[in-house]
């Protein structure tokens, strides 16, 4: 499998691999998923994180076990989604918005986990090249899978805060197609944002004895 760690092309003066270009790609269509509320956005996100994990098993042993976590988070919601769909007329999970004790509970795992994690990579400076710039975006990846998962409208924002730091660092390390992706994953977090939003407010409106559907 050493073709993904390969050129792909050249853009802008940058050289794309394919592990970079297929995972991102994978990962994007993953977020154009979950926007839908498709179950397939679980198996899509784990395709992502395999791609990810043969392209960096053997010479990047952390990028590899952090994908280790994205694709156990992403059975996760697999179970998750499958076990509450039909909770929807549609099929699909119904978007809610998280109680104040769950914000407060993600806000701080997100807090610590970062911090946790930063530690881990400067005790260790083979797994990372920008510690907490990286712990960042991992711990916040994990959080915004963990609340996609549980159907919290948040997760758009989650995944938000995380492009304002994954944006920059994915240009500044080299990964301009991971750069590129972040920026229209931005645009996809505020229209799946937006949709969610509206069908949380729908969701939340009860249904009338006798009225139409």
């Amino acid at each position: 499998m050493n073709w993904l760690n390969s050129e792909a092309f050249t853009l802008l003066g940058q050289h794309i691999i394919w592990s970079d270009m297929i995972g991102n790609v994978l990962g994007l269509i993953t977020l154009a998923l979950g926007w839908r509320r498709s179950l397939l956005t679980w198996p899509v996100q784990f395709l992502s994180g395999l791609v990810l994990f043969v392209a960096f098993y053997g010479h990047l042993a952390g990028s590899a076990g952090k994908q280790t976590v994205v694709m156990a988070v992403a059975l996760y919601g697999w179970w998750q989604w499958n076990r509450t769909k039909d909770r929807a007329q549609d099929g699909h999970i119904v978007p809610r918005f998280a109680t104040w004790r769950e914000r407060g509970a993600m806000i701080a795992a997100a807090a610590a986990g970062t911090v946790l994690v930063a530690l881990l990579f400067k005790a260790y400076p083979s797994l990372s090249w920008d510690p907490w710039p990286d712990a960042y975006i991992f711990v916040g990846t994990i959080v915004a899978m963990y609340a996609q998962a549980r159907g919290m409208v948040e997760f758009w924002i989650a995944w938000l805060l995380v492009d304002v730091v994954g944006v920059p660092l994915n240009f500044a390390n080299g990964y301009a197609f991971s750069g590129f992706v972040y920026v229209i994953y931005g645009a996809l977090v505020l229209w799946g944002m937006r949709d969610w939003w509206l069908r949380s407010r729908d969701g939340a409106r009860p249904v009338l004895e006798g009225a139409p559907a």
